[in-house]
């Protein structure tokens, strides 16, 4: 792709002829940022798995609906962890269209979801992108991005949306939440979303869609429901508790279709004491 060709929000330094999992995603989730060989892989990976795209349609949709409980709770400073591309429905847009003061650290371990939402966002001085791994928390936080634009006198919405579900056992993903709530002051949130299960329904066919999301996009682990609700220690959760993420808060009944009791995901939103 020559610079004739190359759109502005797209850094001179990233092959656009080579596939980018972040770009796949905002194709998924019916974002701008992506170029044909994305959508290549996009649709080769939903022939396999064709409910793919609606699960992650979910885990977005229950982003904003976190953000909008969070600011409604007076939060406005938002972390938002594994974060991708800011496509449509992002943090910032949601937090800012509430209050345009309102502050939004965006990390990724990605380069090319770093690079384009640095791109994305140039001129935003209230929003930072960080690029680095959010398993590392002491890094994310005591980072210039973070401690330049987040008050920690102050309660913060940490987001985890869609993410401990590639944070592996031996990663010790409750710990990784740990080290987020240490960090931030009583009356922070946390929003939760994780692929996942109820003790004693496991469908063998779930094998085979994991098999396939794990060579085309990124190593998975499916966790049940009180796996997921152990990630919220120290939280006290708001209600429903961790419920199947398209009925965690739904704004209409339309929201909620006849297979939302069996969704393979679970969300919550817990608070700080």
């Amino acid at each position: 792709m020559d610079s004739v060709e190359r759109p502005t929000w797209a850094p001179g330094d990233i092959d656009l002829s080579r596939p980018s999992i972040a770009r796949v995603y905002d194709y998924w989730l019916g974002g701008a940022h992506n170029f044909a060989v994305d959508r290549a892989v996009g649709d080769k990976v939903l022939a396999d798995v064709p409910v793919l795209r609606t699960n992650i349609l979910n885990h977005r949709a229950f982003l904003r609906r976190a953000v909008r409980y969070m600011l409604s709770q007076g939060i406005r400073q938002f972390l938002d962890l594994g974060s991708g591309i800011p496509t449509v429905g992002n943090v910032h847009e949601i937090a800012q269209a509430a209050d345009p003061g309102a502050r939004v650290v965006y990390v990724d371990i990605d380069p090319v979801a770093v690079a384009h939402s640095r791109a994305i966002l140039t001129g935003n001085e209230l929003v930072g992108v960080l690029q680095t791994d959010v398993r590392d928390a002491q890094r994310v936080l005591k980072s210039p991005e973070v401690q330049g634009l987040l008050d920690f006198d102050r309660p913060i919405g940490v987001l985890m949306v869609a993410l401990l579900h590639f944070v592996q056992d031996s990663e010790d993903p409750n710990g990784v939440v740990a080290a987020y709530r240490e960090a931030v002051p009583s009356g922070s949130y946390l929003a939760i979303s994780h692929a996942g299960y109820e003790e004693g329904e496991w469908d063998p066919a779930w094998d085979d869609a994991k098999t396939t999301y794990n060579r085309g996009v990124g190593e998975m682990r499916y966790r049940k429901k009180r796996e997921v609700e152990d990630l919220f220690g120290g939280f006290d959760l708001v209600e429903p508790g961790v419920a199947r993420l398209p009925l965690w808060h739904p704004e209409s009944p339309d929201d909620v279709d006849e297979g939302a009791a069996h969704f393979l995901g679970f969300a919550g939103v817990g608070r700080k004491p």
